[in-house]
């Protein structure tokens, strides 16, 4: 794992597979609200960002602020669909066991909210992974990825810097954030277009060859 002192796991899309899932329940519930917006608009607009995006975007683009309750009924349809349909990521449950194994720390950094985290880990069975100071969220800092304060945020509080930390992102916005905190950043490219994850320094599209590359 080199000189890293730290793996920082972002969570939708690297530990459990939930963008599907959490990019149509976007993408349906704005369009019944009068935004049309497309399963692949979503991804591409709102994929690894935190919720306050998607009210800045619908404001800037159509002058219309999104109903007081949106973030609570967009929450509670994402997490009724995690019921029914949420899985792990193929090959990380593995990747956190070595992880663990081998001593190496690691944590999780995600724009979503600490319930939605927690929901989606419990569902997926990779709670039993990570404790509770090691679960962060973009509630904590305010600001969402693209900006760098999350990941600044979990580095501070394992007391680690940032240049001996190491993030593994699937979004452009992630990339952006730990790039911009001054870190290294695998992306992993399983269901993104690698060309939007070109600032990661390394991409990789199987979760099993992520051990290999920590350790290289």
């Amino acid at each position: 794992m080199g000189s890293y002192g730290v793996v920082i796991f972002d969570n939708d899309g690297v530990l459990v597979d939930s963008e599907p899932i959490s990019n149509k329940v976007l993408a349906d519930y704005l369009t019944e609200l009068g935004h049309v917006t497309s399963y692949e608009e979503a991804c591409r607009d709102y994929m690894g960002a935190a919720v306050h995006r998607v009210h800045e975007v619908v404001l800037e683009r159509s002058g219309q602020r999104l109903p007081a309750d949106f973030d609570e009924v967009l929450h509670r349809r994402v997490f009724e669909a995690f019921q029914r349909e949420l899985t792990p990521v193929p090959g990380v449950a593995s990747v956190l066991e070595k992880l663990a194994a081998d001593g190496v720390p690691y944590c999780v950094a995600s724009s979503g909210s600490h319930e939605r985290i927690r929901v989606a880990l419990r569902k997926t069975g990779l709670y039993e992974h990570f404790d509770e100071e090691r679960i962060f969220s973009a509630d904590d800092v305010g600001r969402g990825k693209p900006a760098p304060d999350l990941f600044l945020y979990a580095a501070r509080q394992l007391g680690v810097c940032p240049e001996r930390c190491v993030v593994v992102e699937d979004s452009a916005l992630g990339v952006e954030a730990a790039v911009a905190a001054g870190m290294d950043v695998y992306g992993f490219a399983a269901r993104t277009p690698a060309e939007r994850l070109r600032s990661a320094g390394r991409l990789f599209r199987d979760m099993g060859e992520l051990t290999a590359l920590l350790a290289g």
